[in-house]
């Protein structure tokens, strides 16, 4: 793995794909390639892009890589998190056919995570790959999200800045106020703003906003058309403008700390989690399983008799 990083580095793009898949499957391998980028100790910004399904977030986030090139960026990231294919198991890869545009571009390296139908290890998957983009070089990243619920509040808190990206629809509005993207998005976006109900989505978002808890910053609201490029080179600025905004409360530091204890508790759940698959093999948790469905003992009390085993069998024993 160290190899792969070295070359990865140096510009090998197909190491740092074989990284990137590394980290997406786990195992021995995944935490090897992870272990090395969080050695490195260096950080990218992130930029997470949510919101409901055909709200143009894959148009528009082909228009933010170039309005970012355009500005400088000298290299960038794109992780596009897409719906998992019911055959193969892979991502369908959607989003990366609409930034083909980008494919000869040395400074853009667009990858497709697939969503596997959960969010475990896509919870664990995503600050990993993010962390080798950093290992690597590469200033800036942006997380697109397949569009469903629980996964945008997944994004948000693994990204330094969330944009949730509405249609012109009332119905938009209300899927972002209940899926929590009120609380979580630092920047709201009308897409498809030359169609009708545009100015009713955002009226509808400064409403909601009004009713919510005020802070320091506001999310702003901005409209644009993300087939002709309208609207992208603001949302550029306000990205920057929220990034500043950051780093003068002195939010940044923190924030990114507060991921890693999130991270660091993700990883812990998941190996328990494989500890009890494990611990289902054995005599015992048959017996006590049989019990709690025979009523001879309740879920609480079994579970904590498995414990107790468990502990027993850890204690070290005479002479060992």
């Amino acid at each position: 793995m160290g190899a792969l990083l070295a070359s990865a580095i140096d510009g090998d793009r197909r190491a740092l794909a074989r990284l990137l898949s590394a980290a997406e499957r786990g195992g021995d391998d995944g935490r090897a390639a992870a272990a090395l980028a969080y050695r490195s100790a260096t950080e990218a910004d992130t930029v997470g892009i949510t919101g409901a399904p055909g709200a143009g977030k894959s148009t528009l986030v082909d228009r933010l890589i170039a309005v970012a090139r355009g500005d400088g960026v000298a290299r960038l990231a794109v992780l596009a998190v897409d719906p998992t294919s019911p055959f193969s198991g892979g991502a369908i890869l959607g989003d990366r056919v609409r930034m083909q545009g980008h494919d000869l571009d040395a400074g853009v390296f667009i990858r497709s995570m697939a969503s596997r139908g959960h969010l475990g290890g896509l919870a664990v998957a995503v600050p990993e790959a993010i962390r080798l983009f950093a290992a690597v070089g590469t200033p800036l990243v942006i997380v697109e999200t397949v569009g469903v619920g629980q996964v945008e509040v997944e994004v948000a808190s693994a990204t330094d800045t969330t944009v949730v990206v509405v249609n012109p629809k009332w119905g938009d509005a209300i899927q972002a106020n209940k899926a929590g993207l009120l609380e979580t998005a630092d920047i709201f976006v009308v897409n498809k703003a030359d169609m009708p109900g545009a100015d009713q989505s955002r009226r509808d978002l400064e409403q909601m906003l009004d009713l919510s808890a005020p802070g320091d910053w506001r999310p702003p609201i901005l409209t644009t058309v993300a087939a002709t490029g309208e609207g992208i080179e603001a949302l550029w600025t306000e990205i920057g403008r929220h990034r500043t905004y950051l780093e003068q409360a002195g939010l940044l530091e923190s924030s990114r700390r507060q991921r890693l204890q999130r991270e660091f508790r993700l990883v812990l759940r998941a190996r328990i989690e494989k500890e009890i698959d494990r611990l289902g093999s054995e005599p015992r948790f048959a017996e006590l399983d049989d019990a709690v469905a025979d009523h001879r003992l309740d879920p609480y009390a079994a579970a904590e008799l498995l414990l107790a085993h468990v502990a027993d069998d850890d204690r070290p024993r005479d002479g060992d």
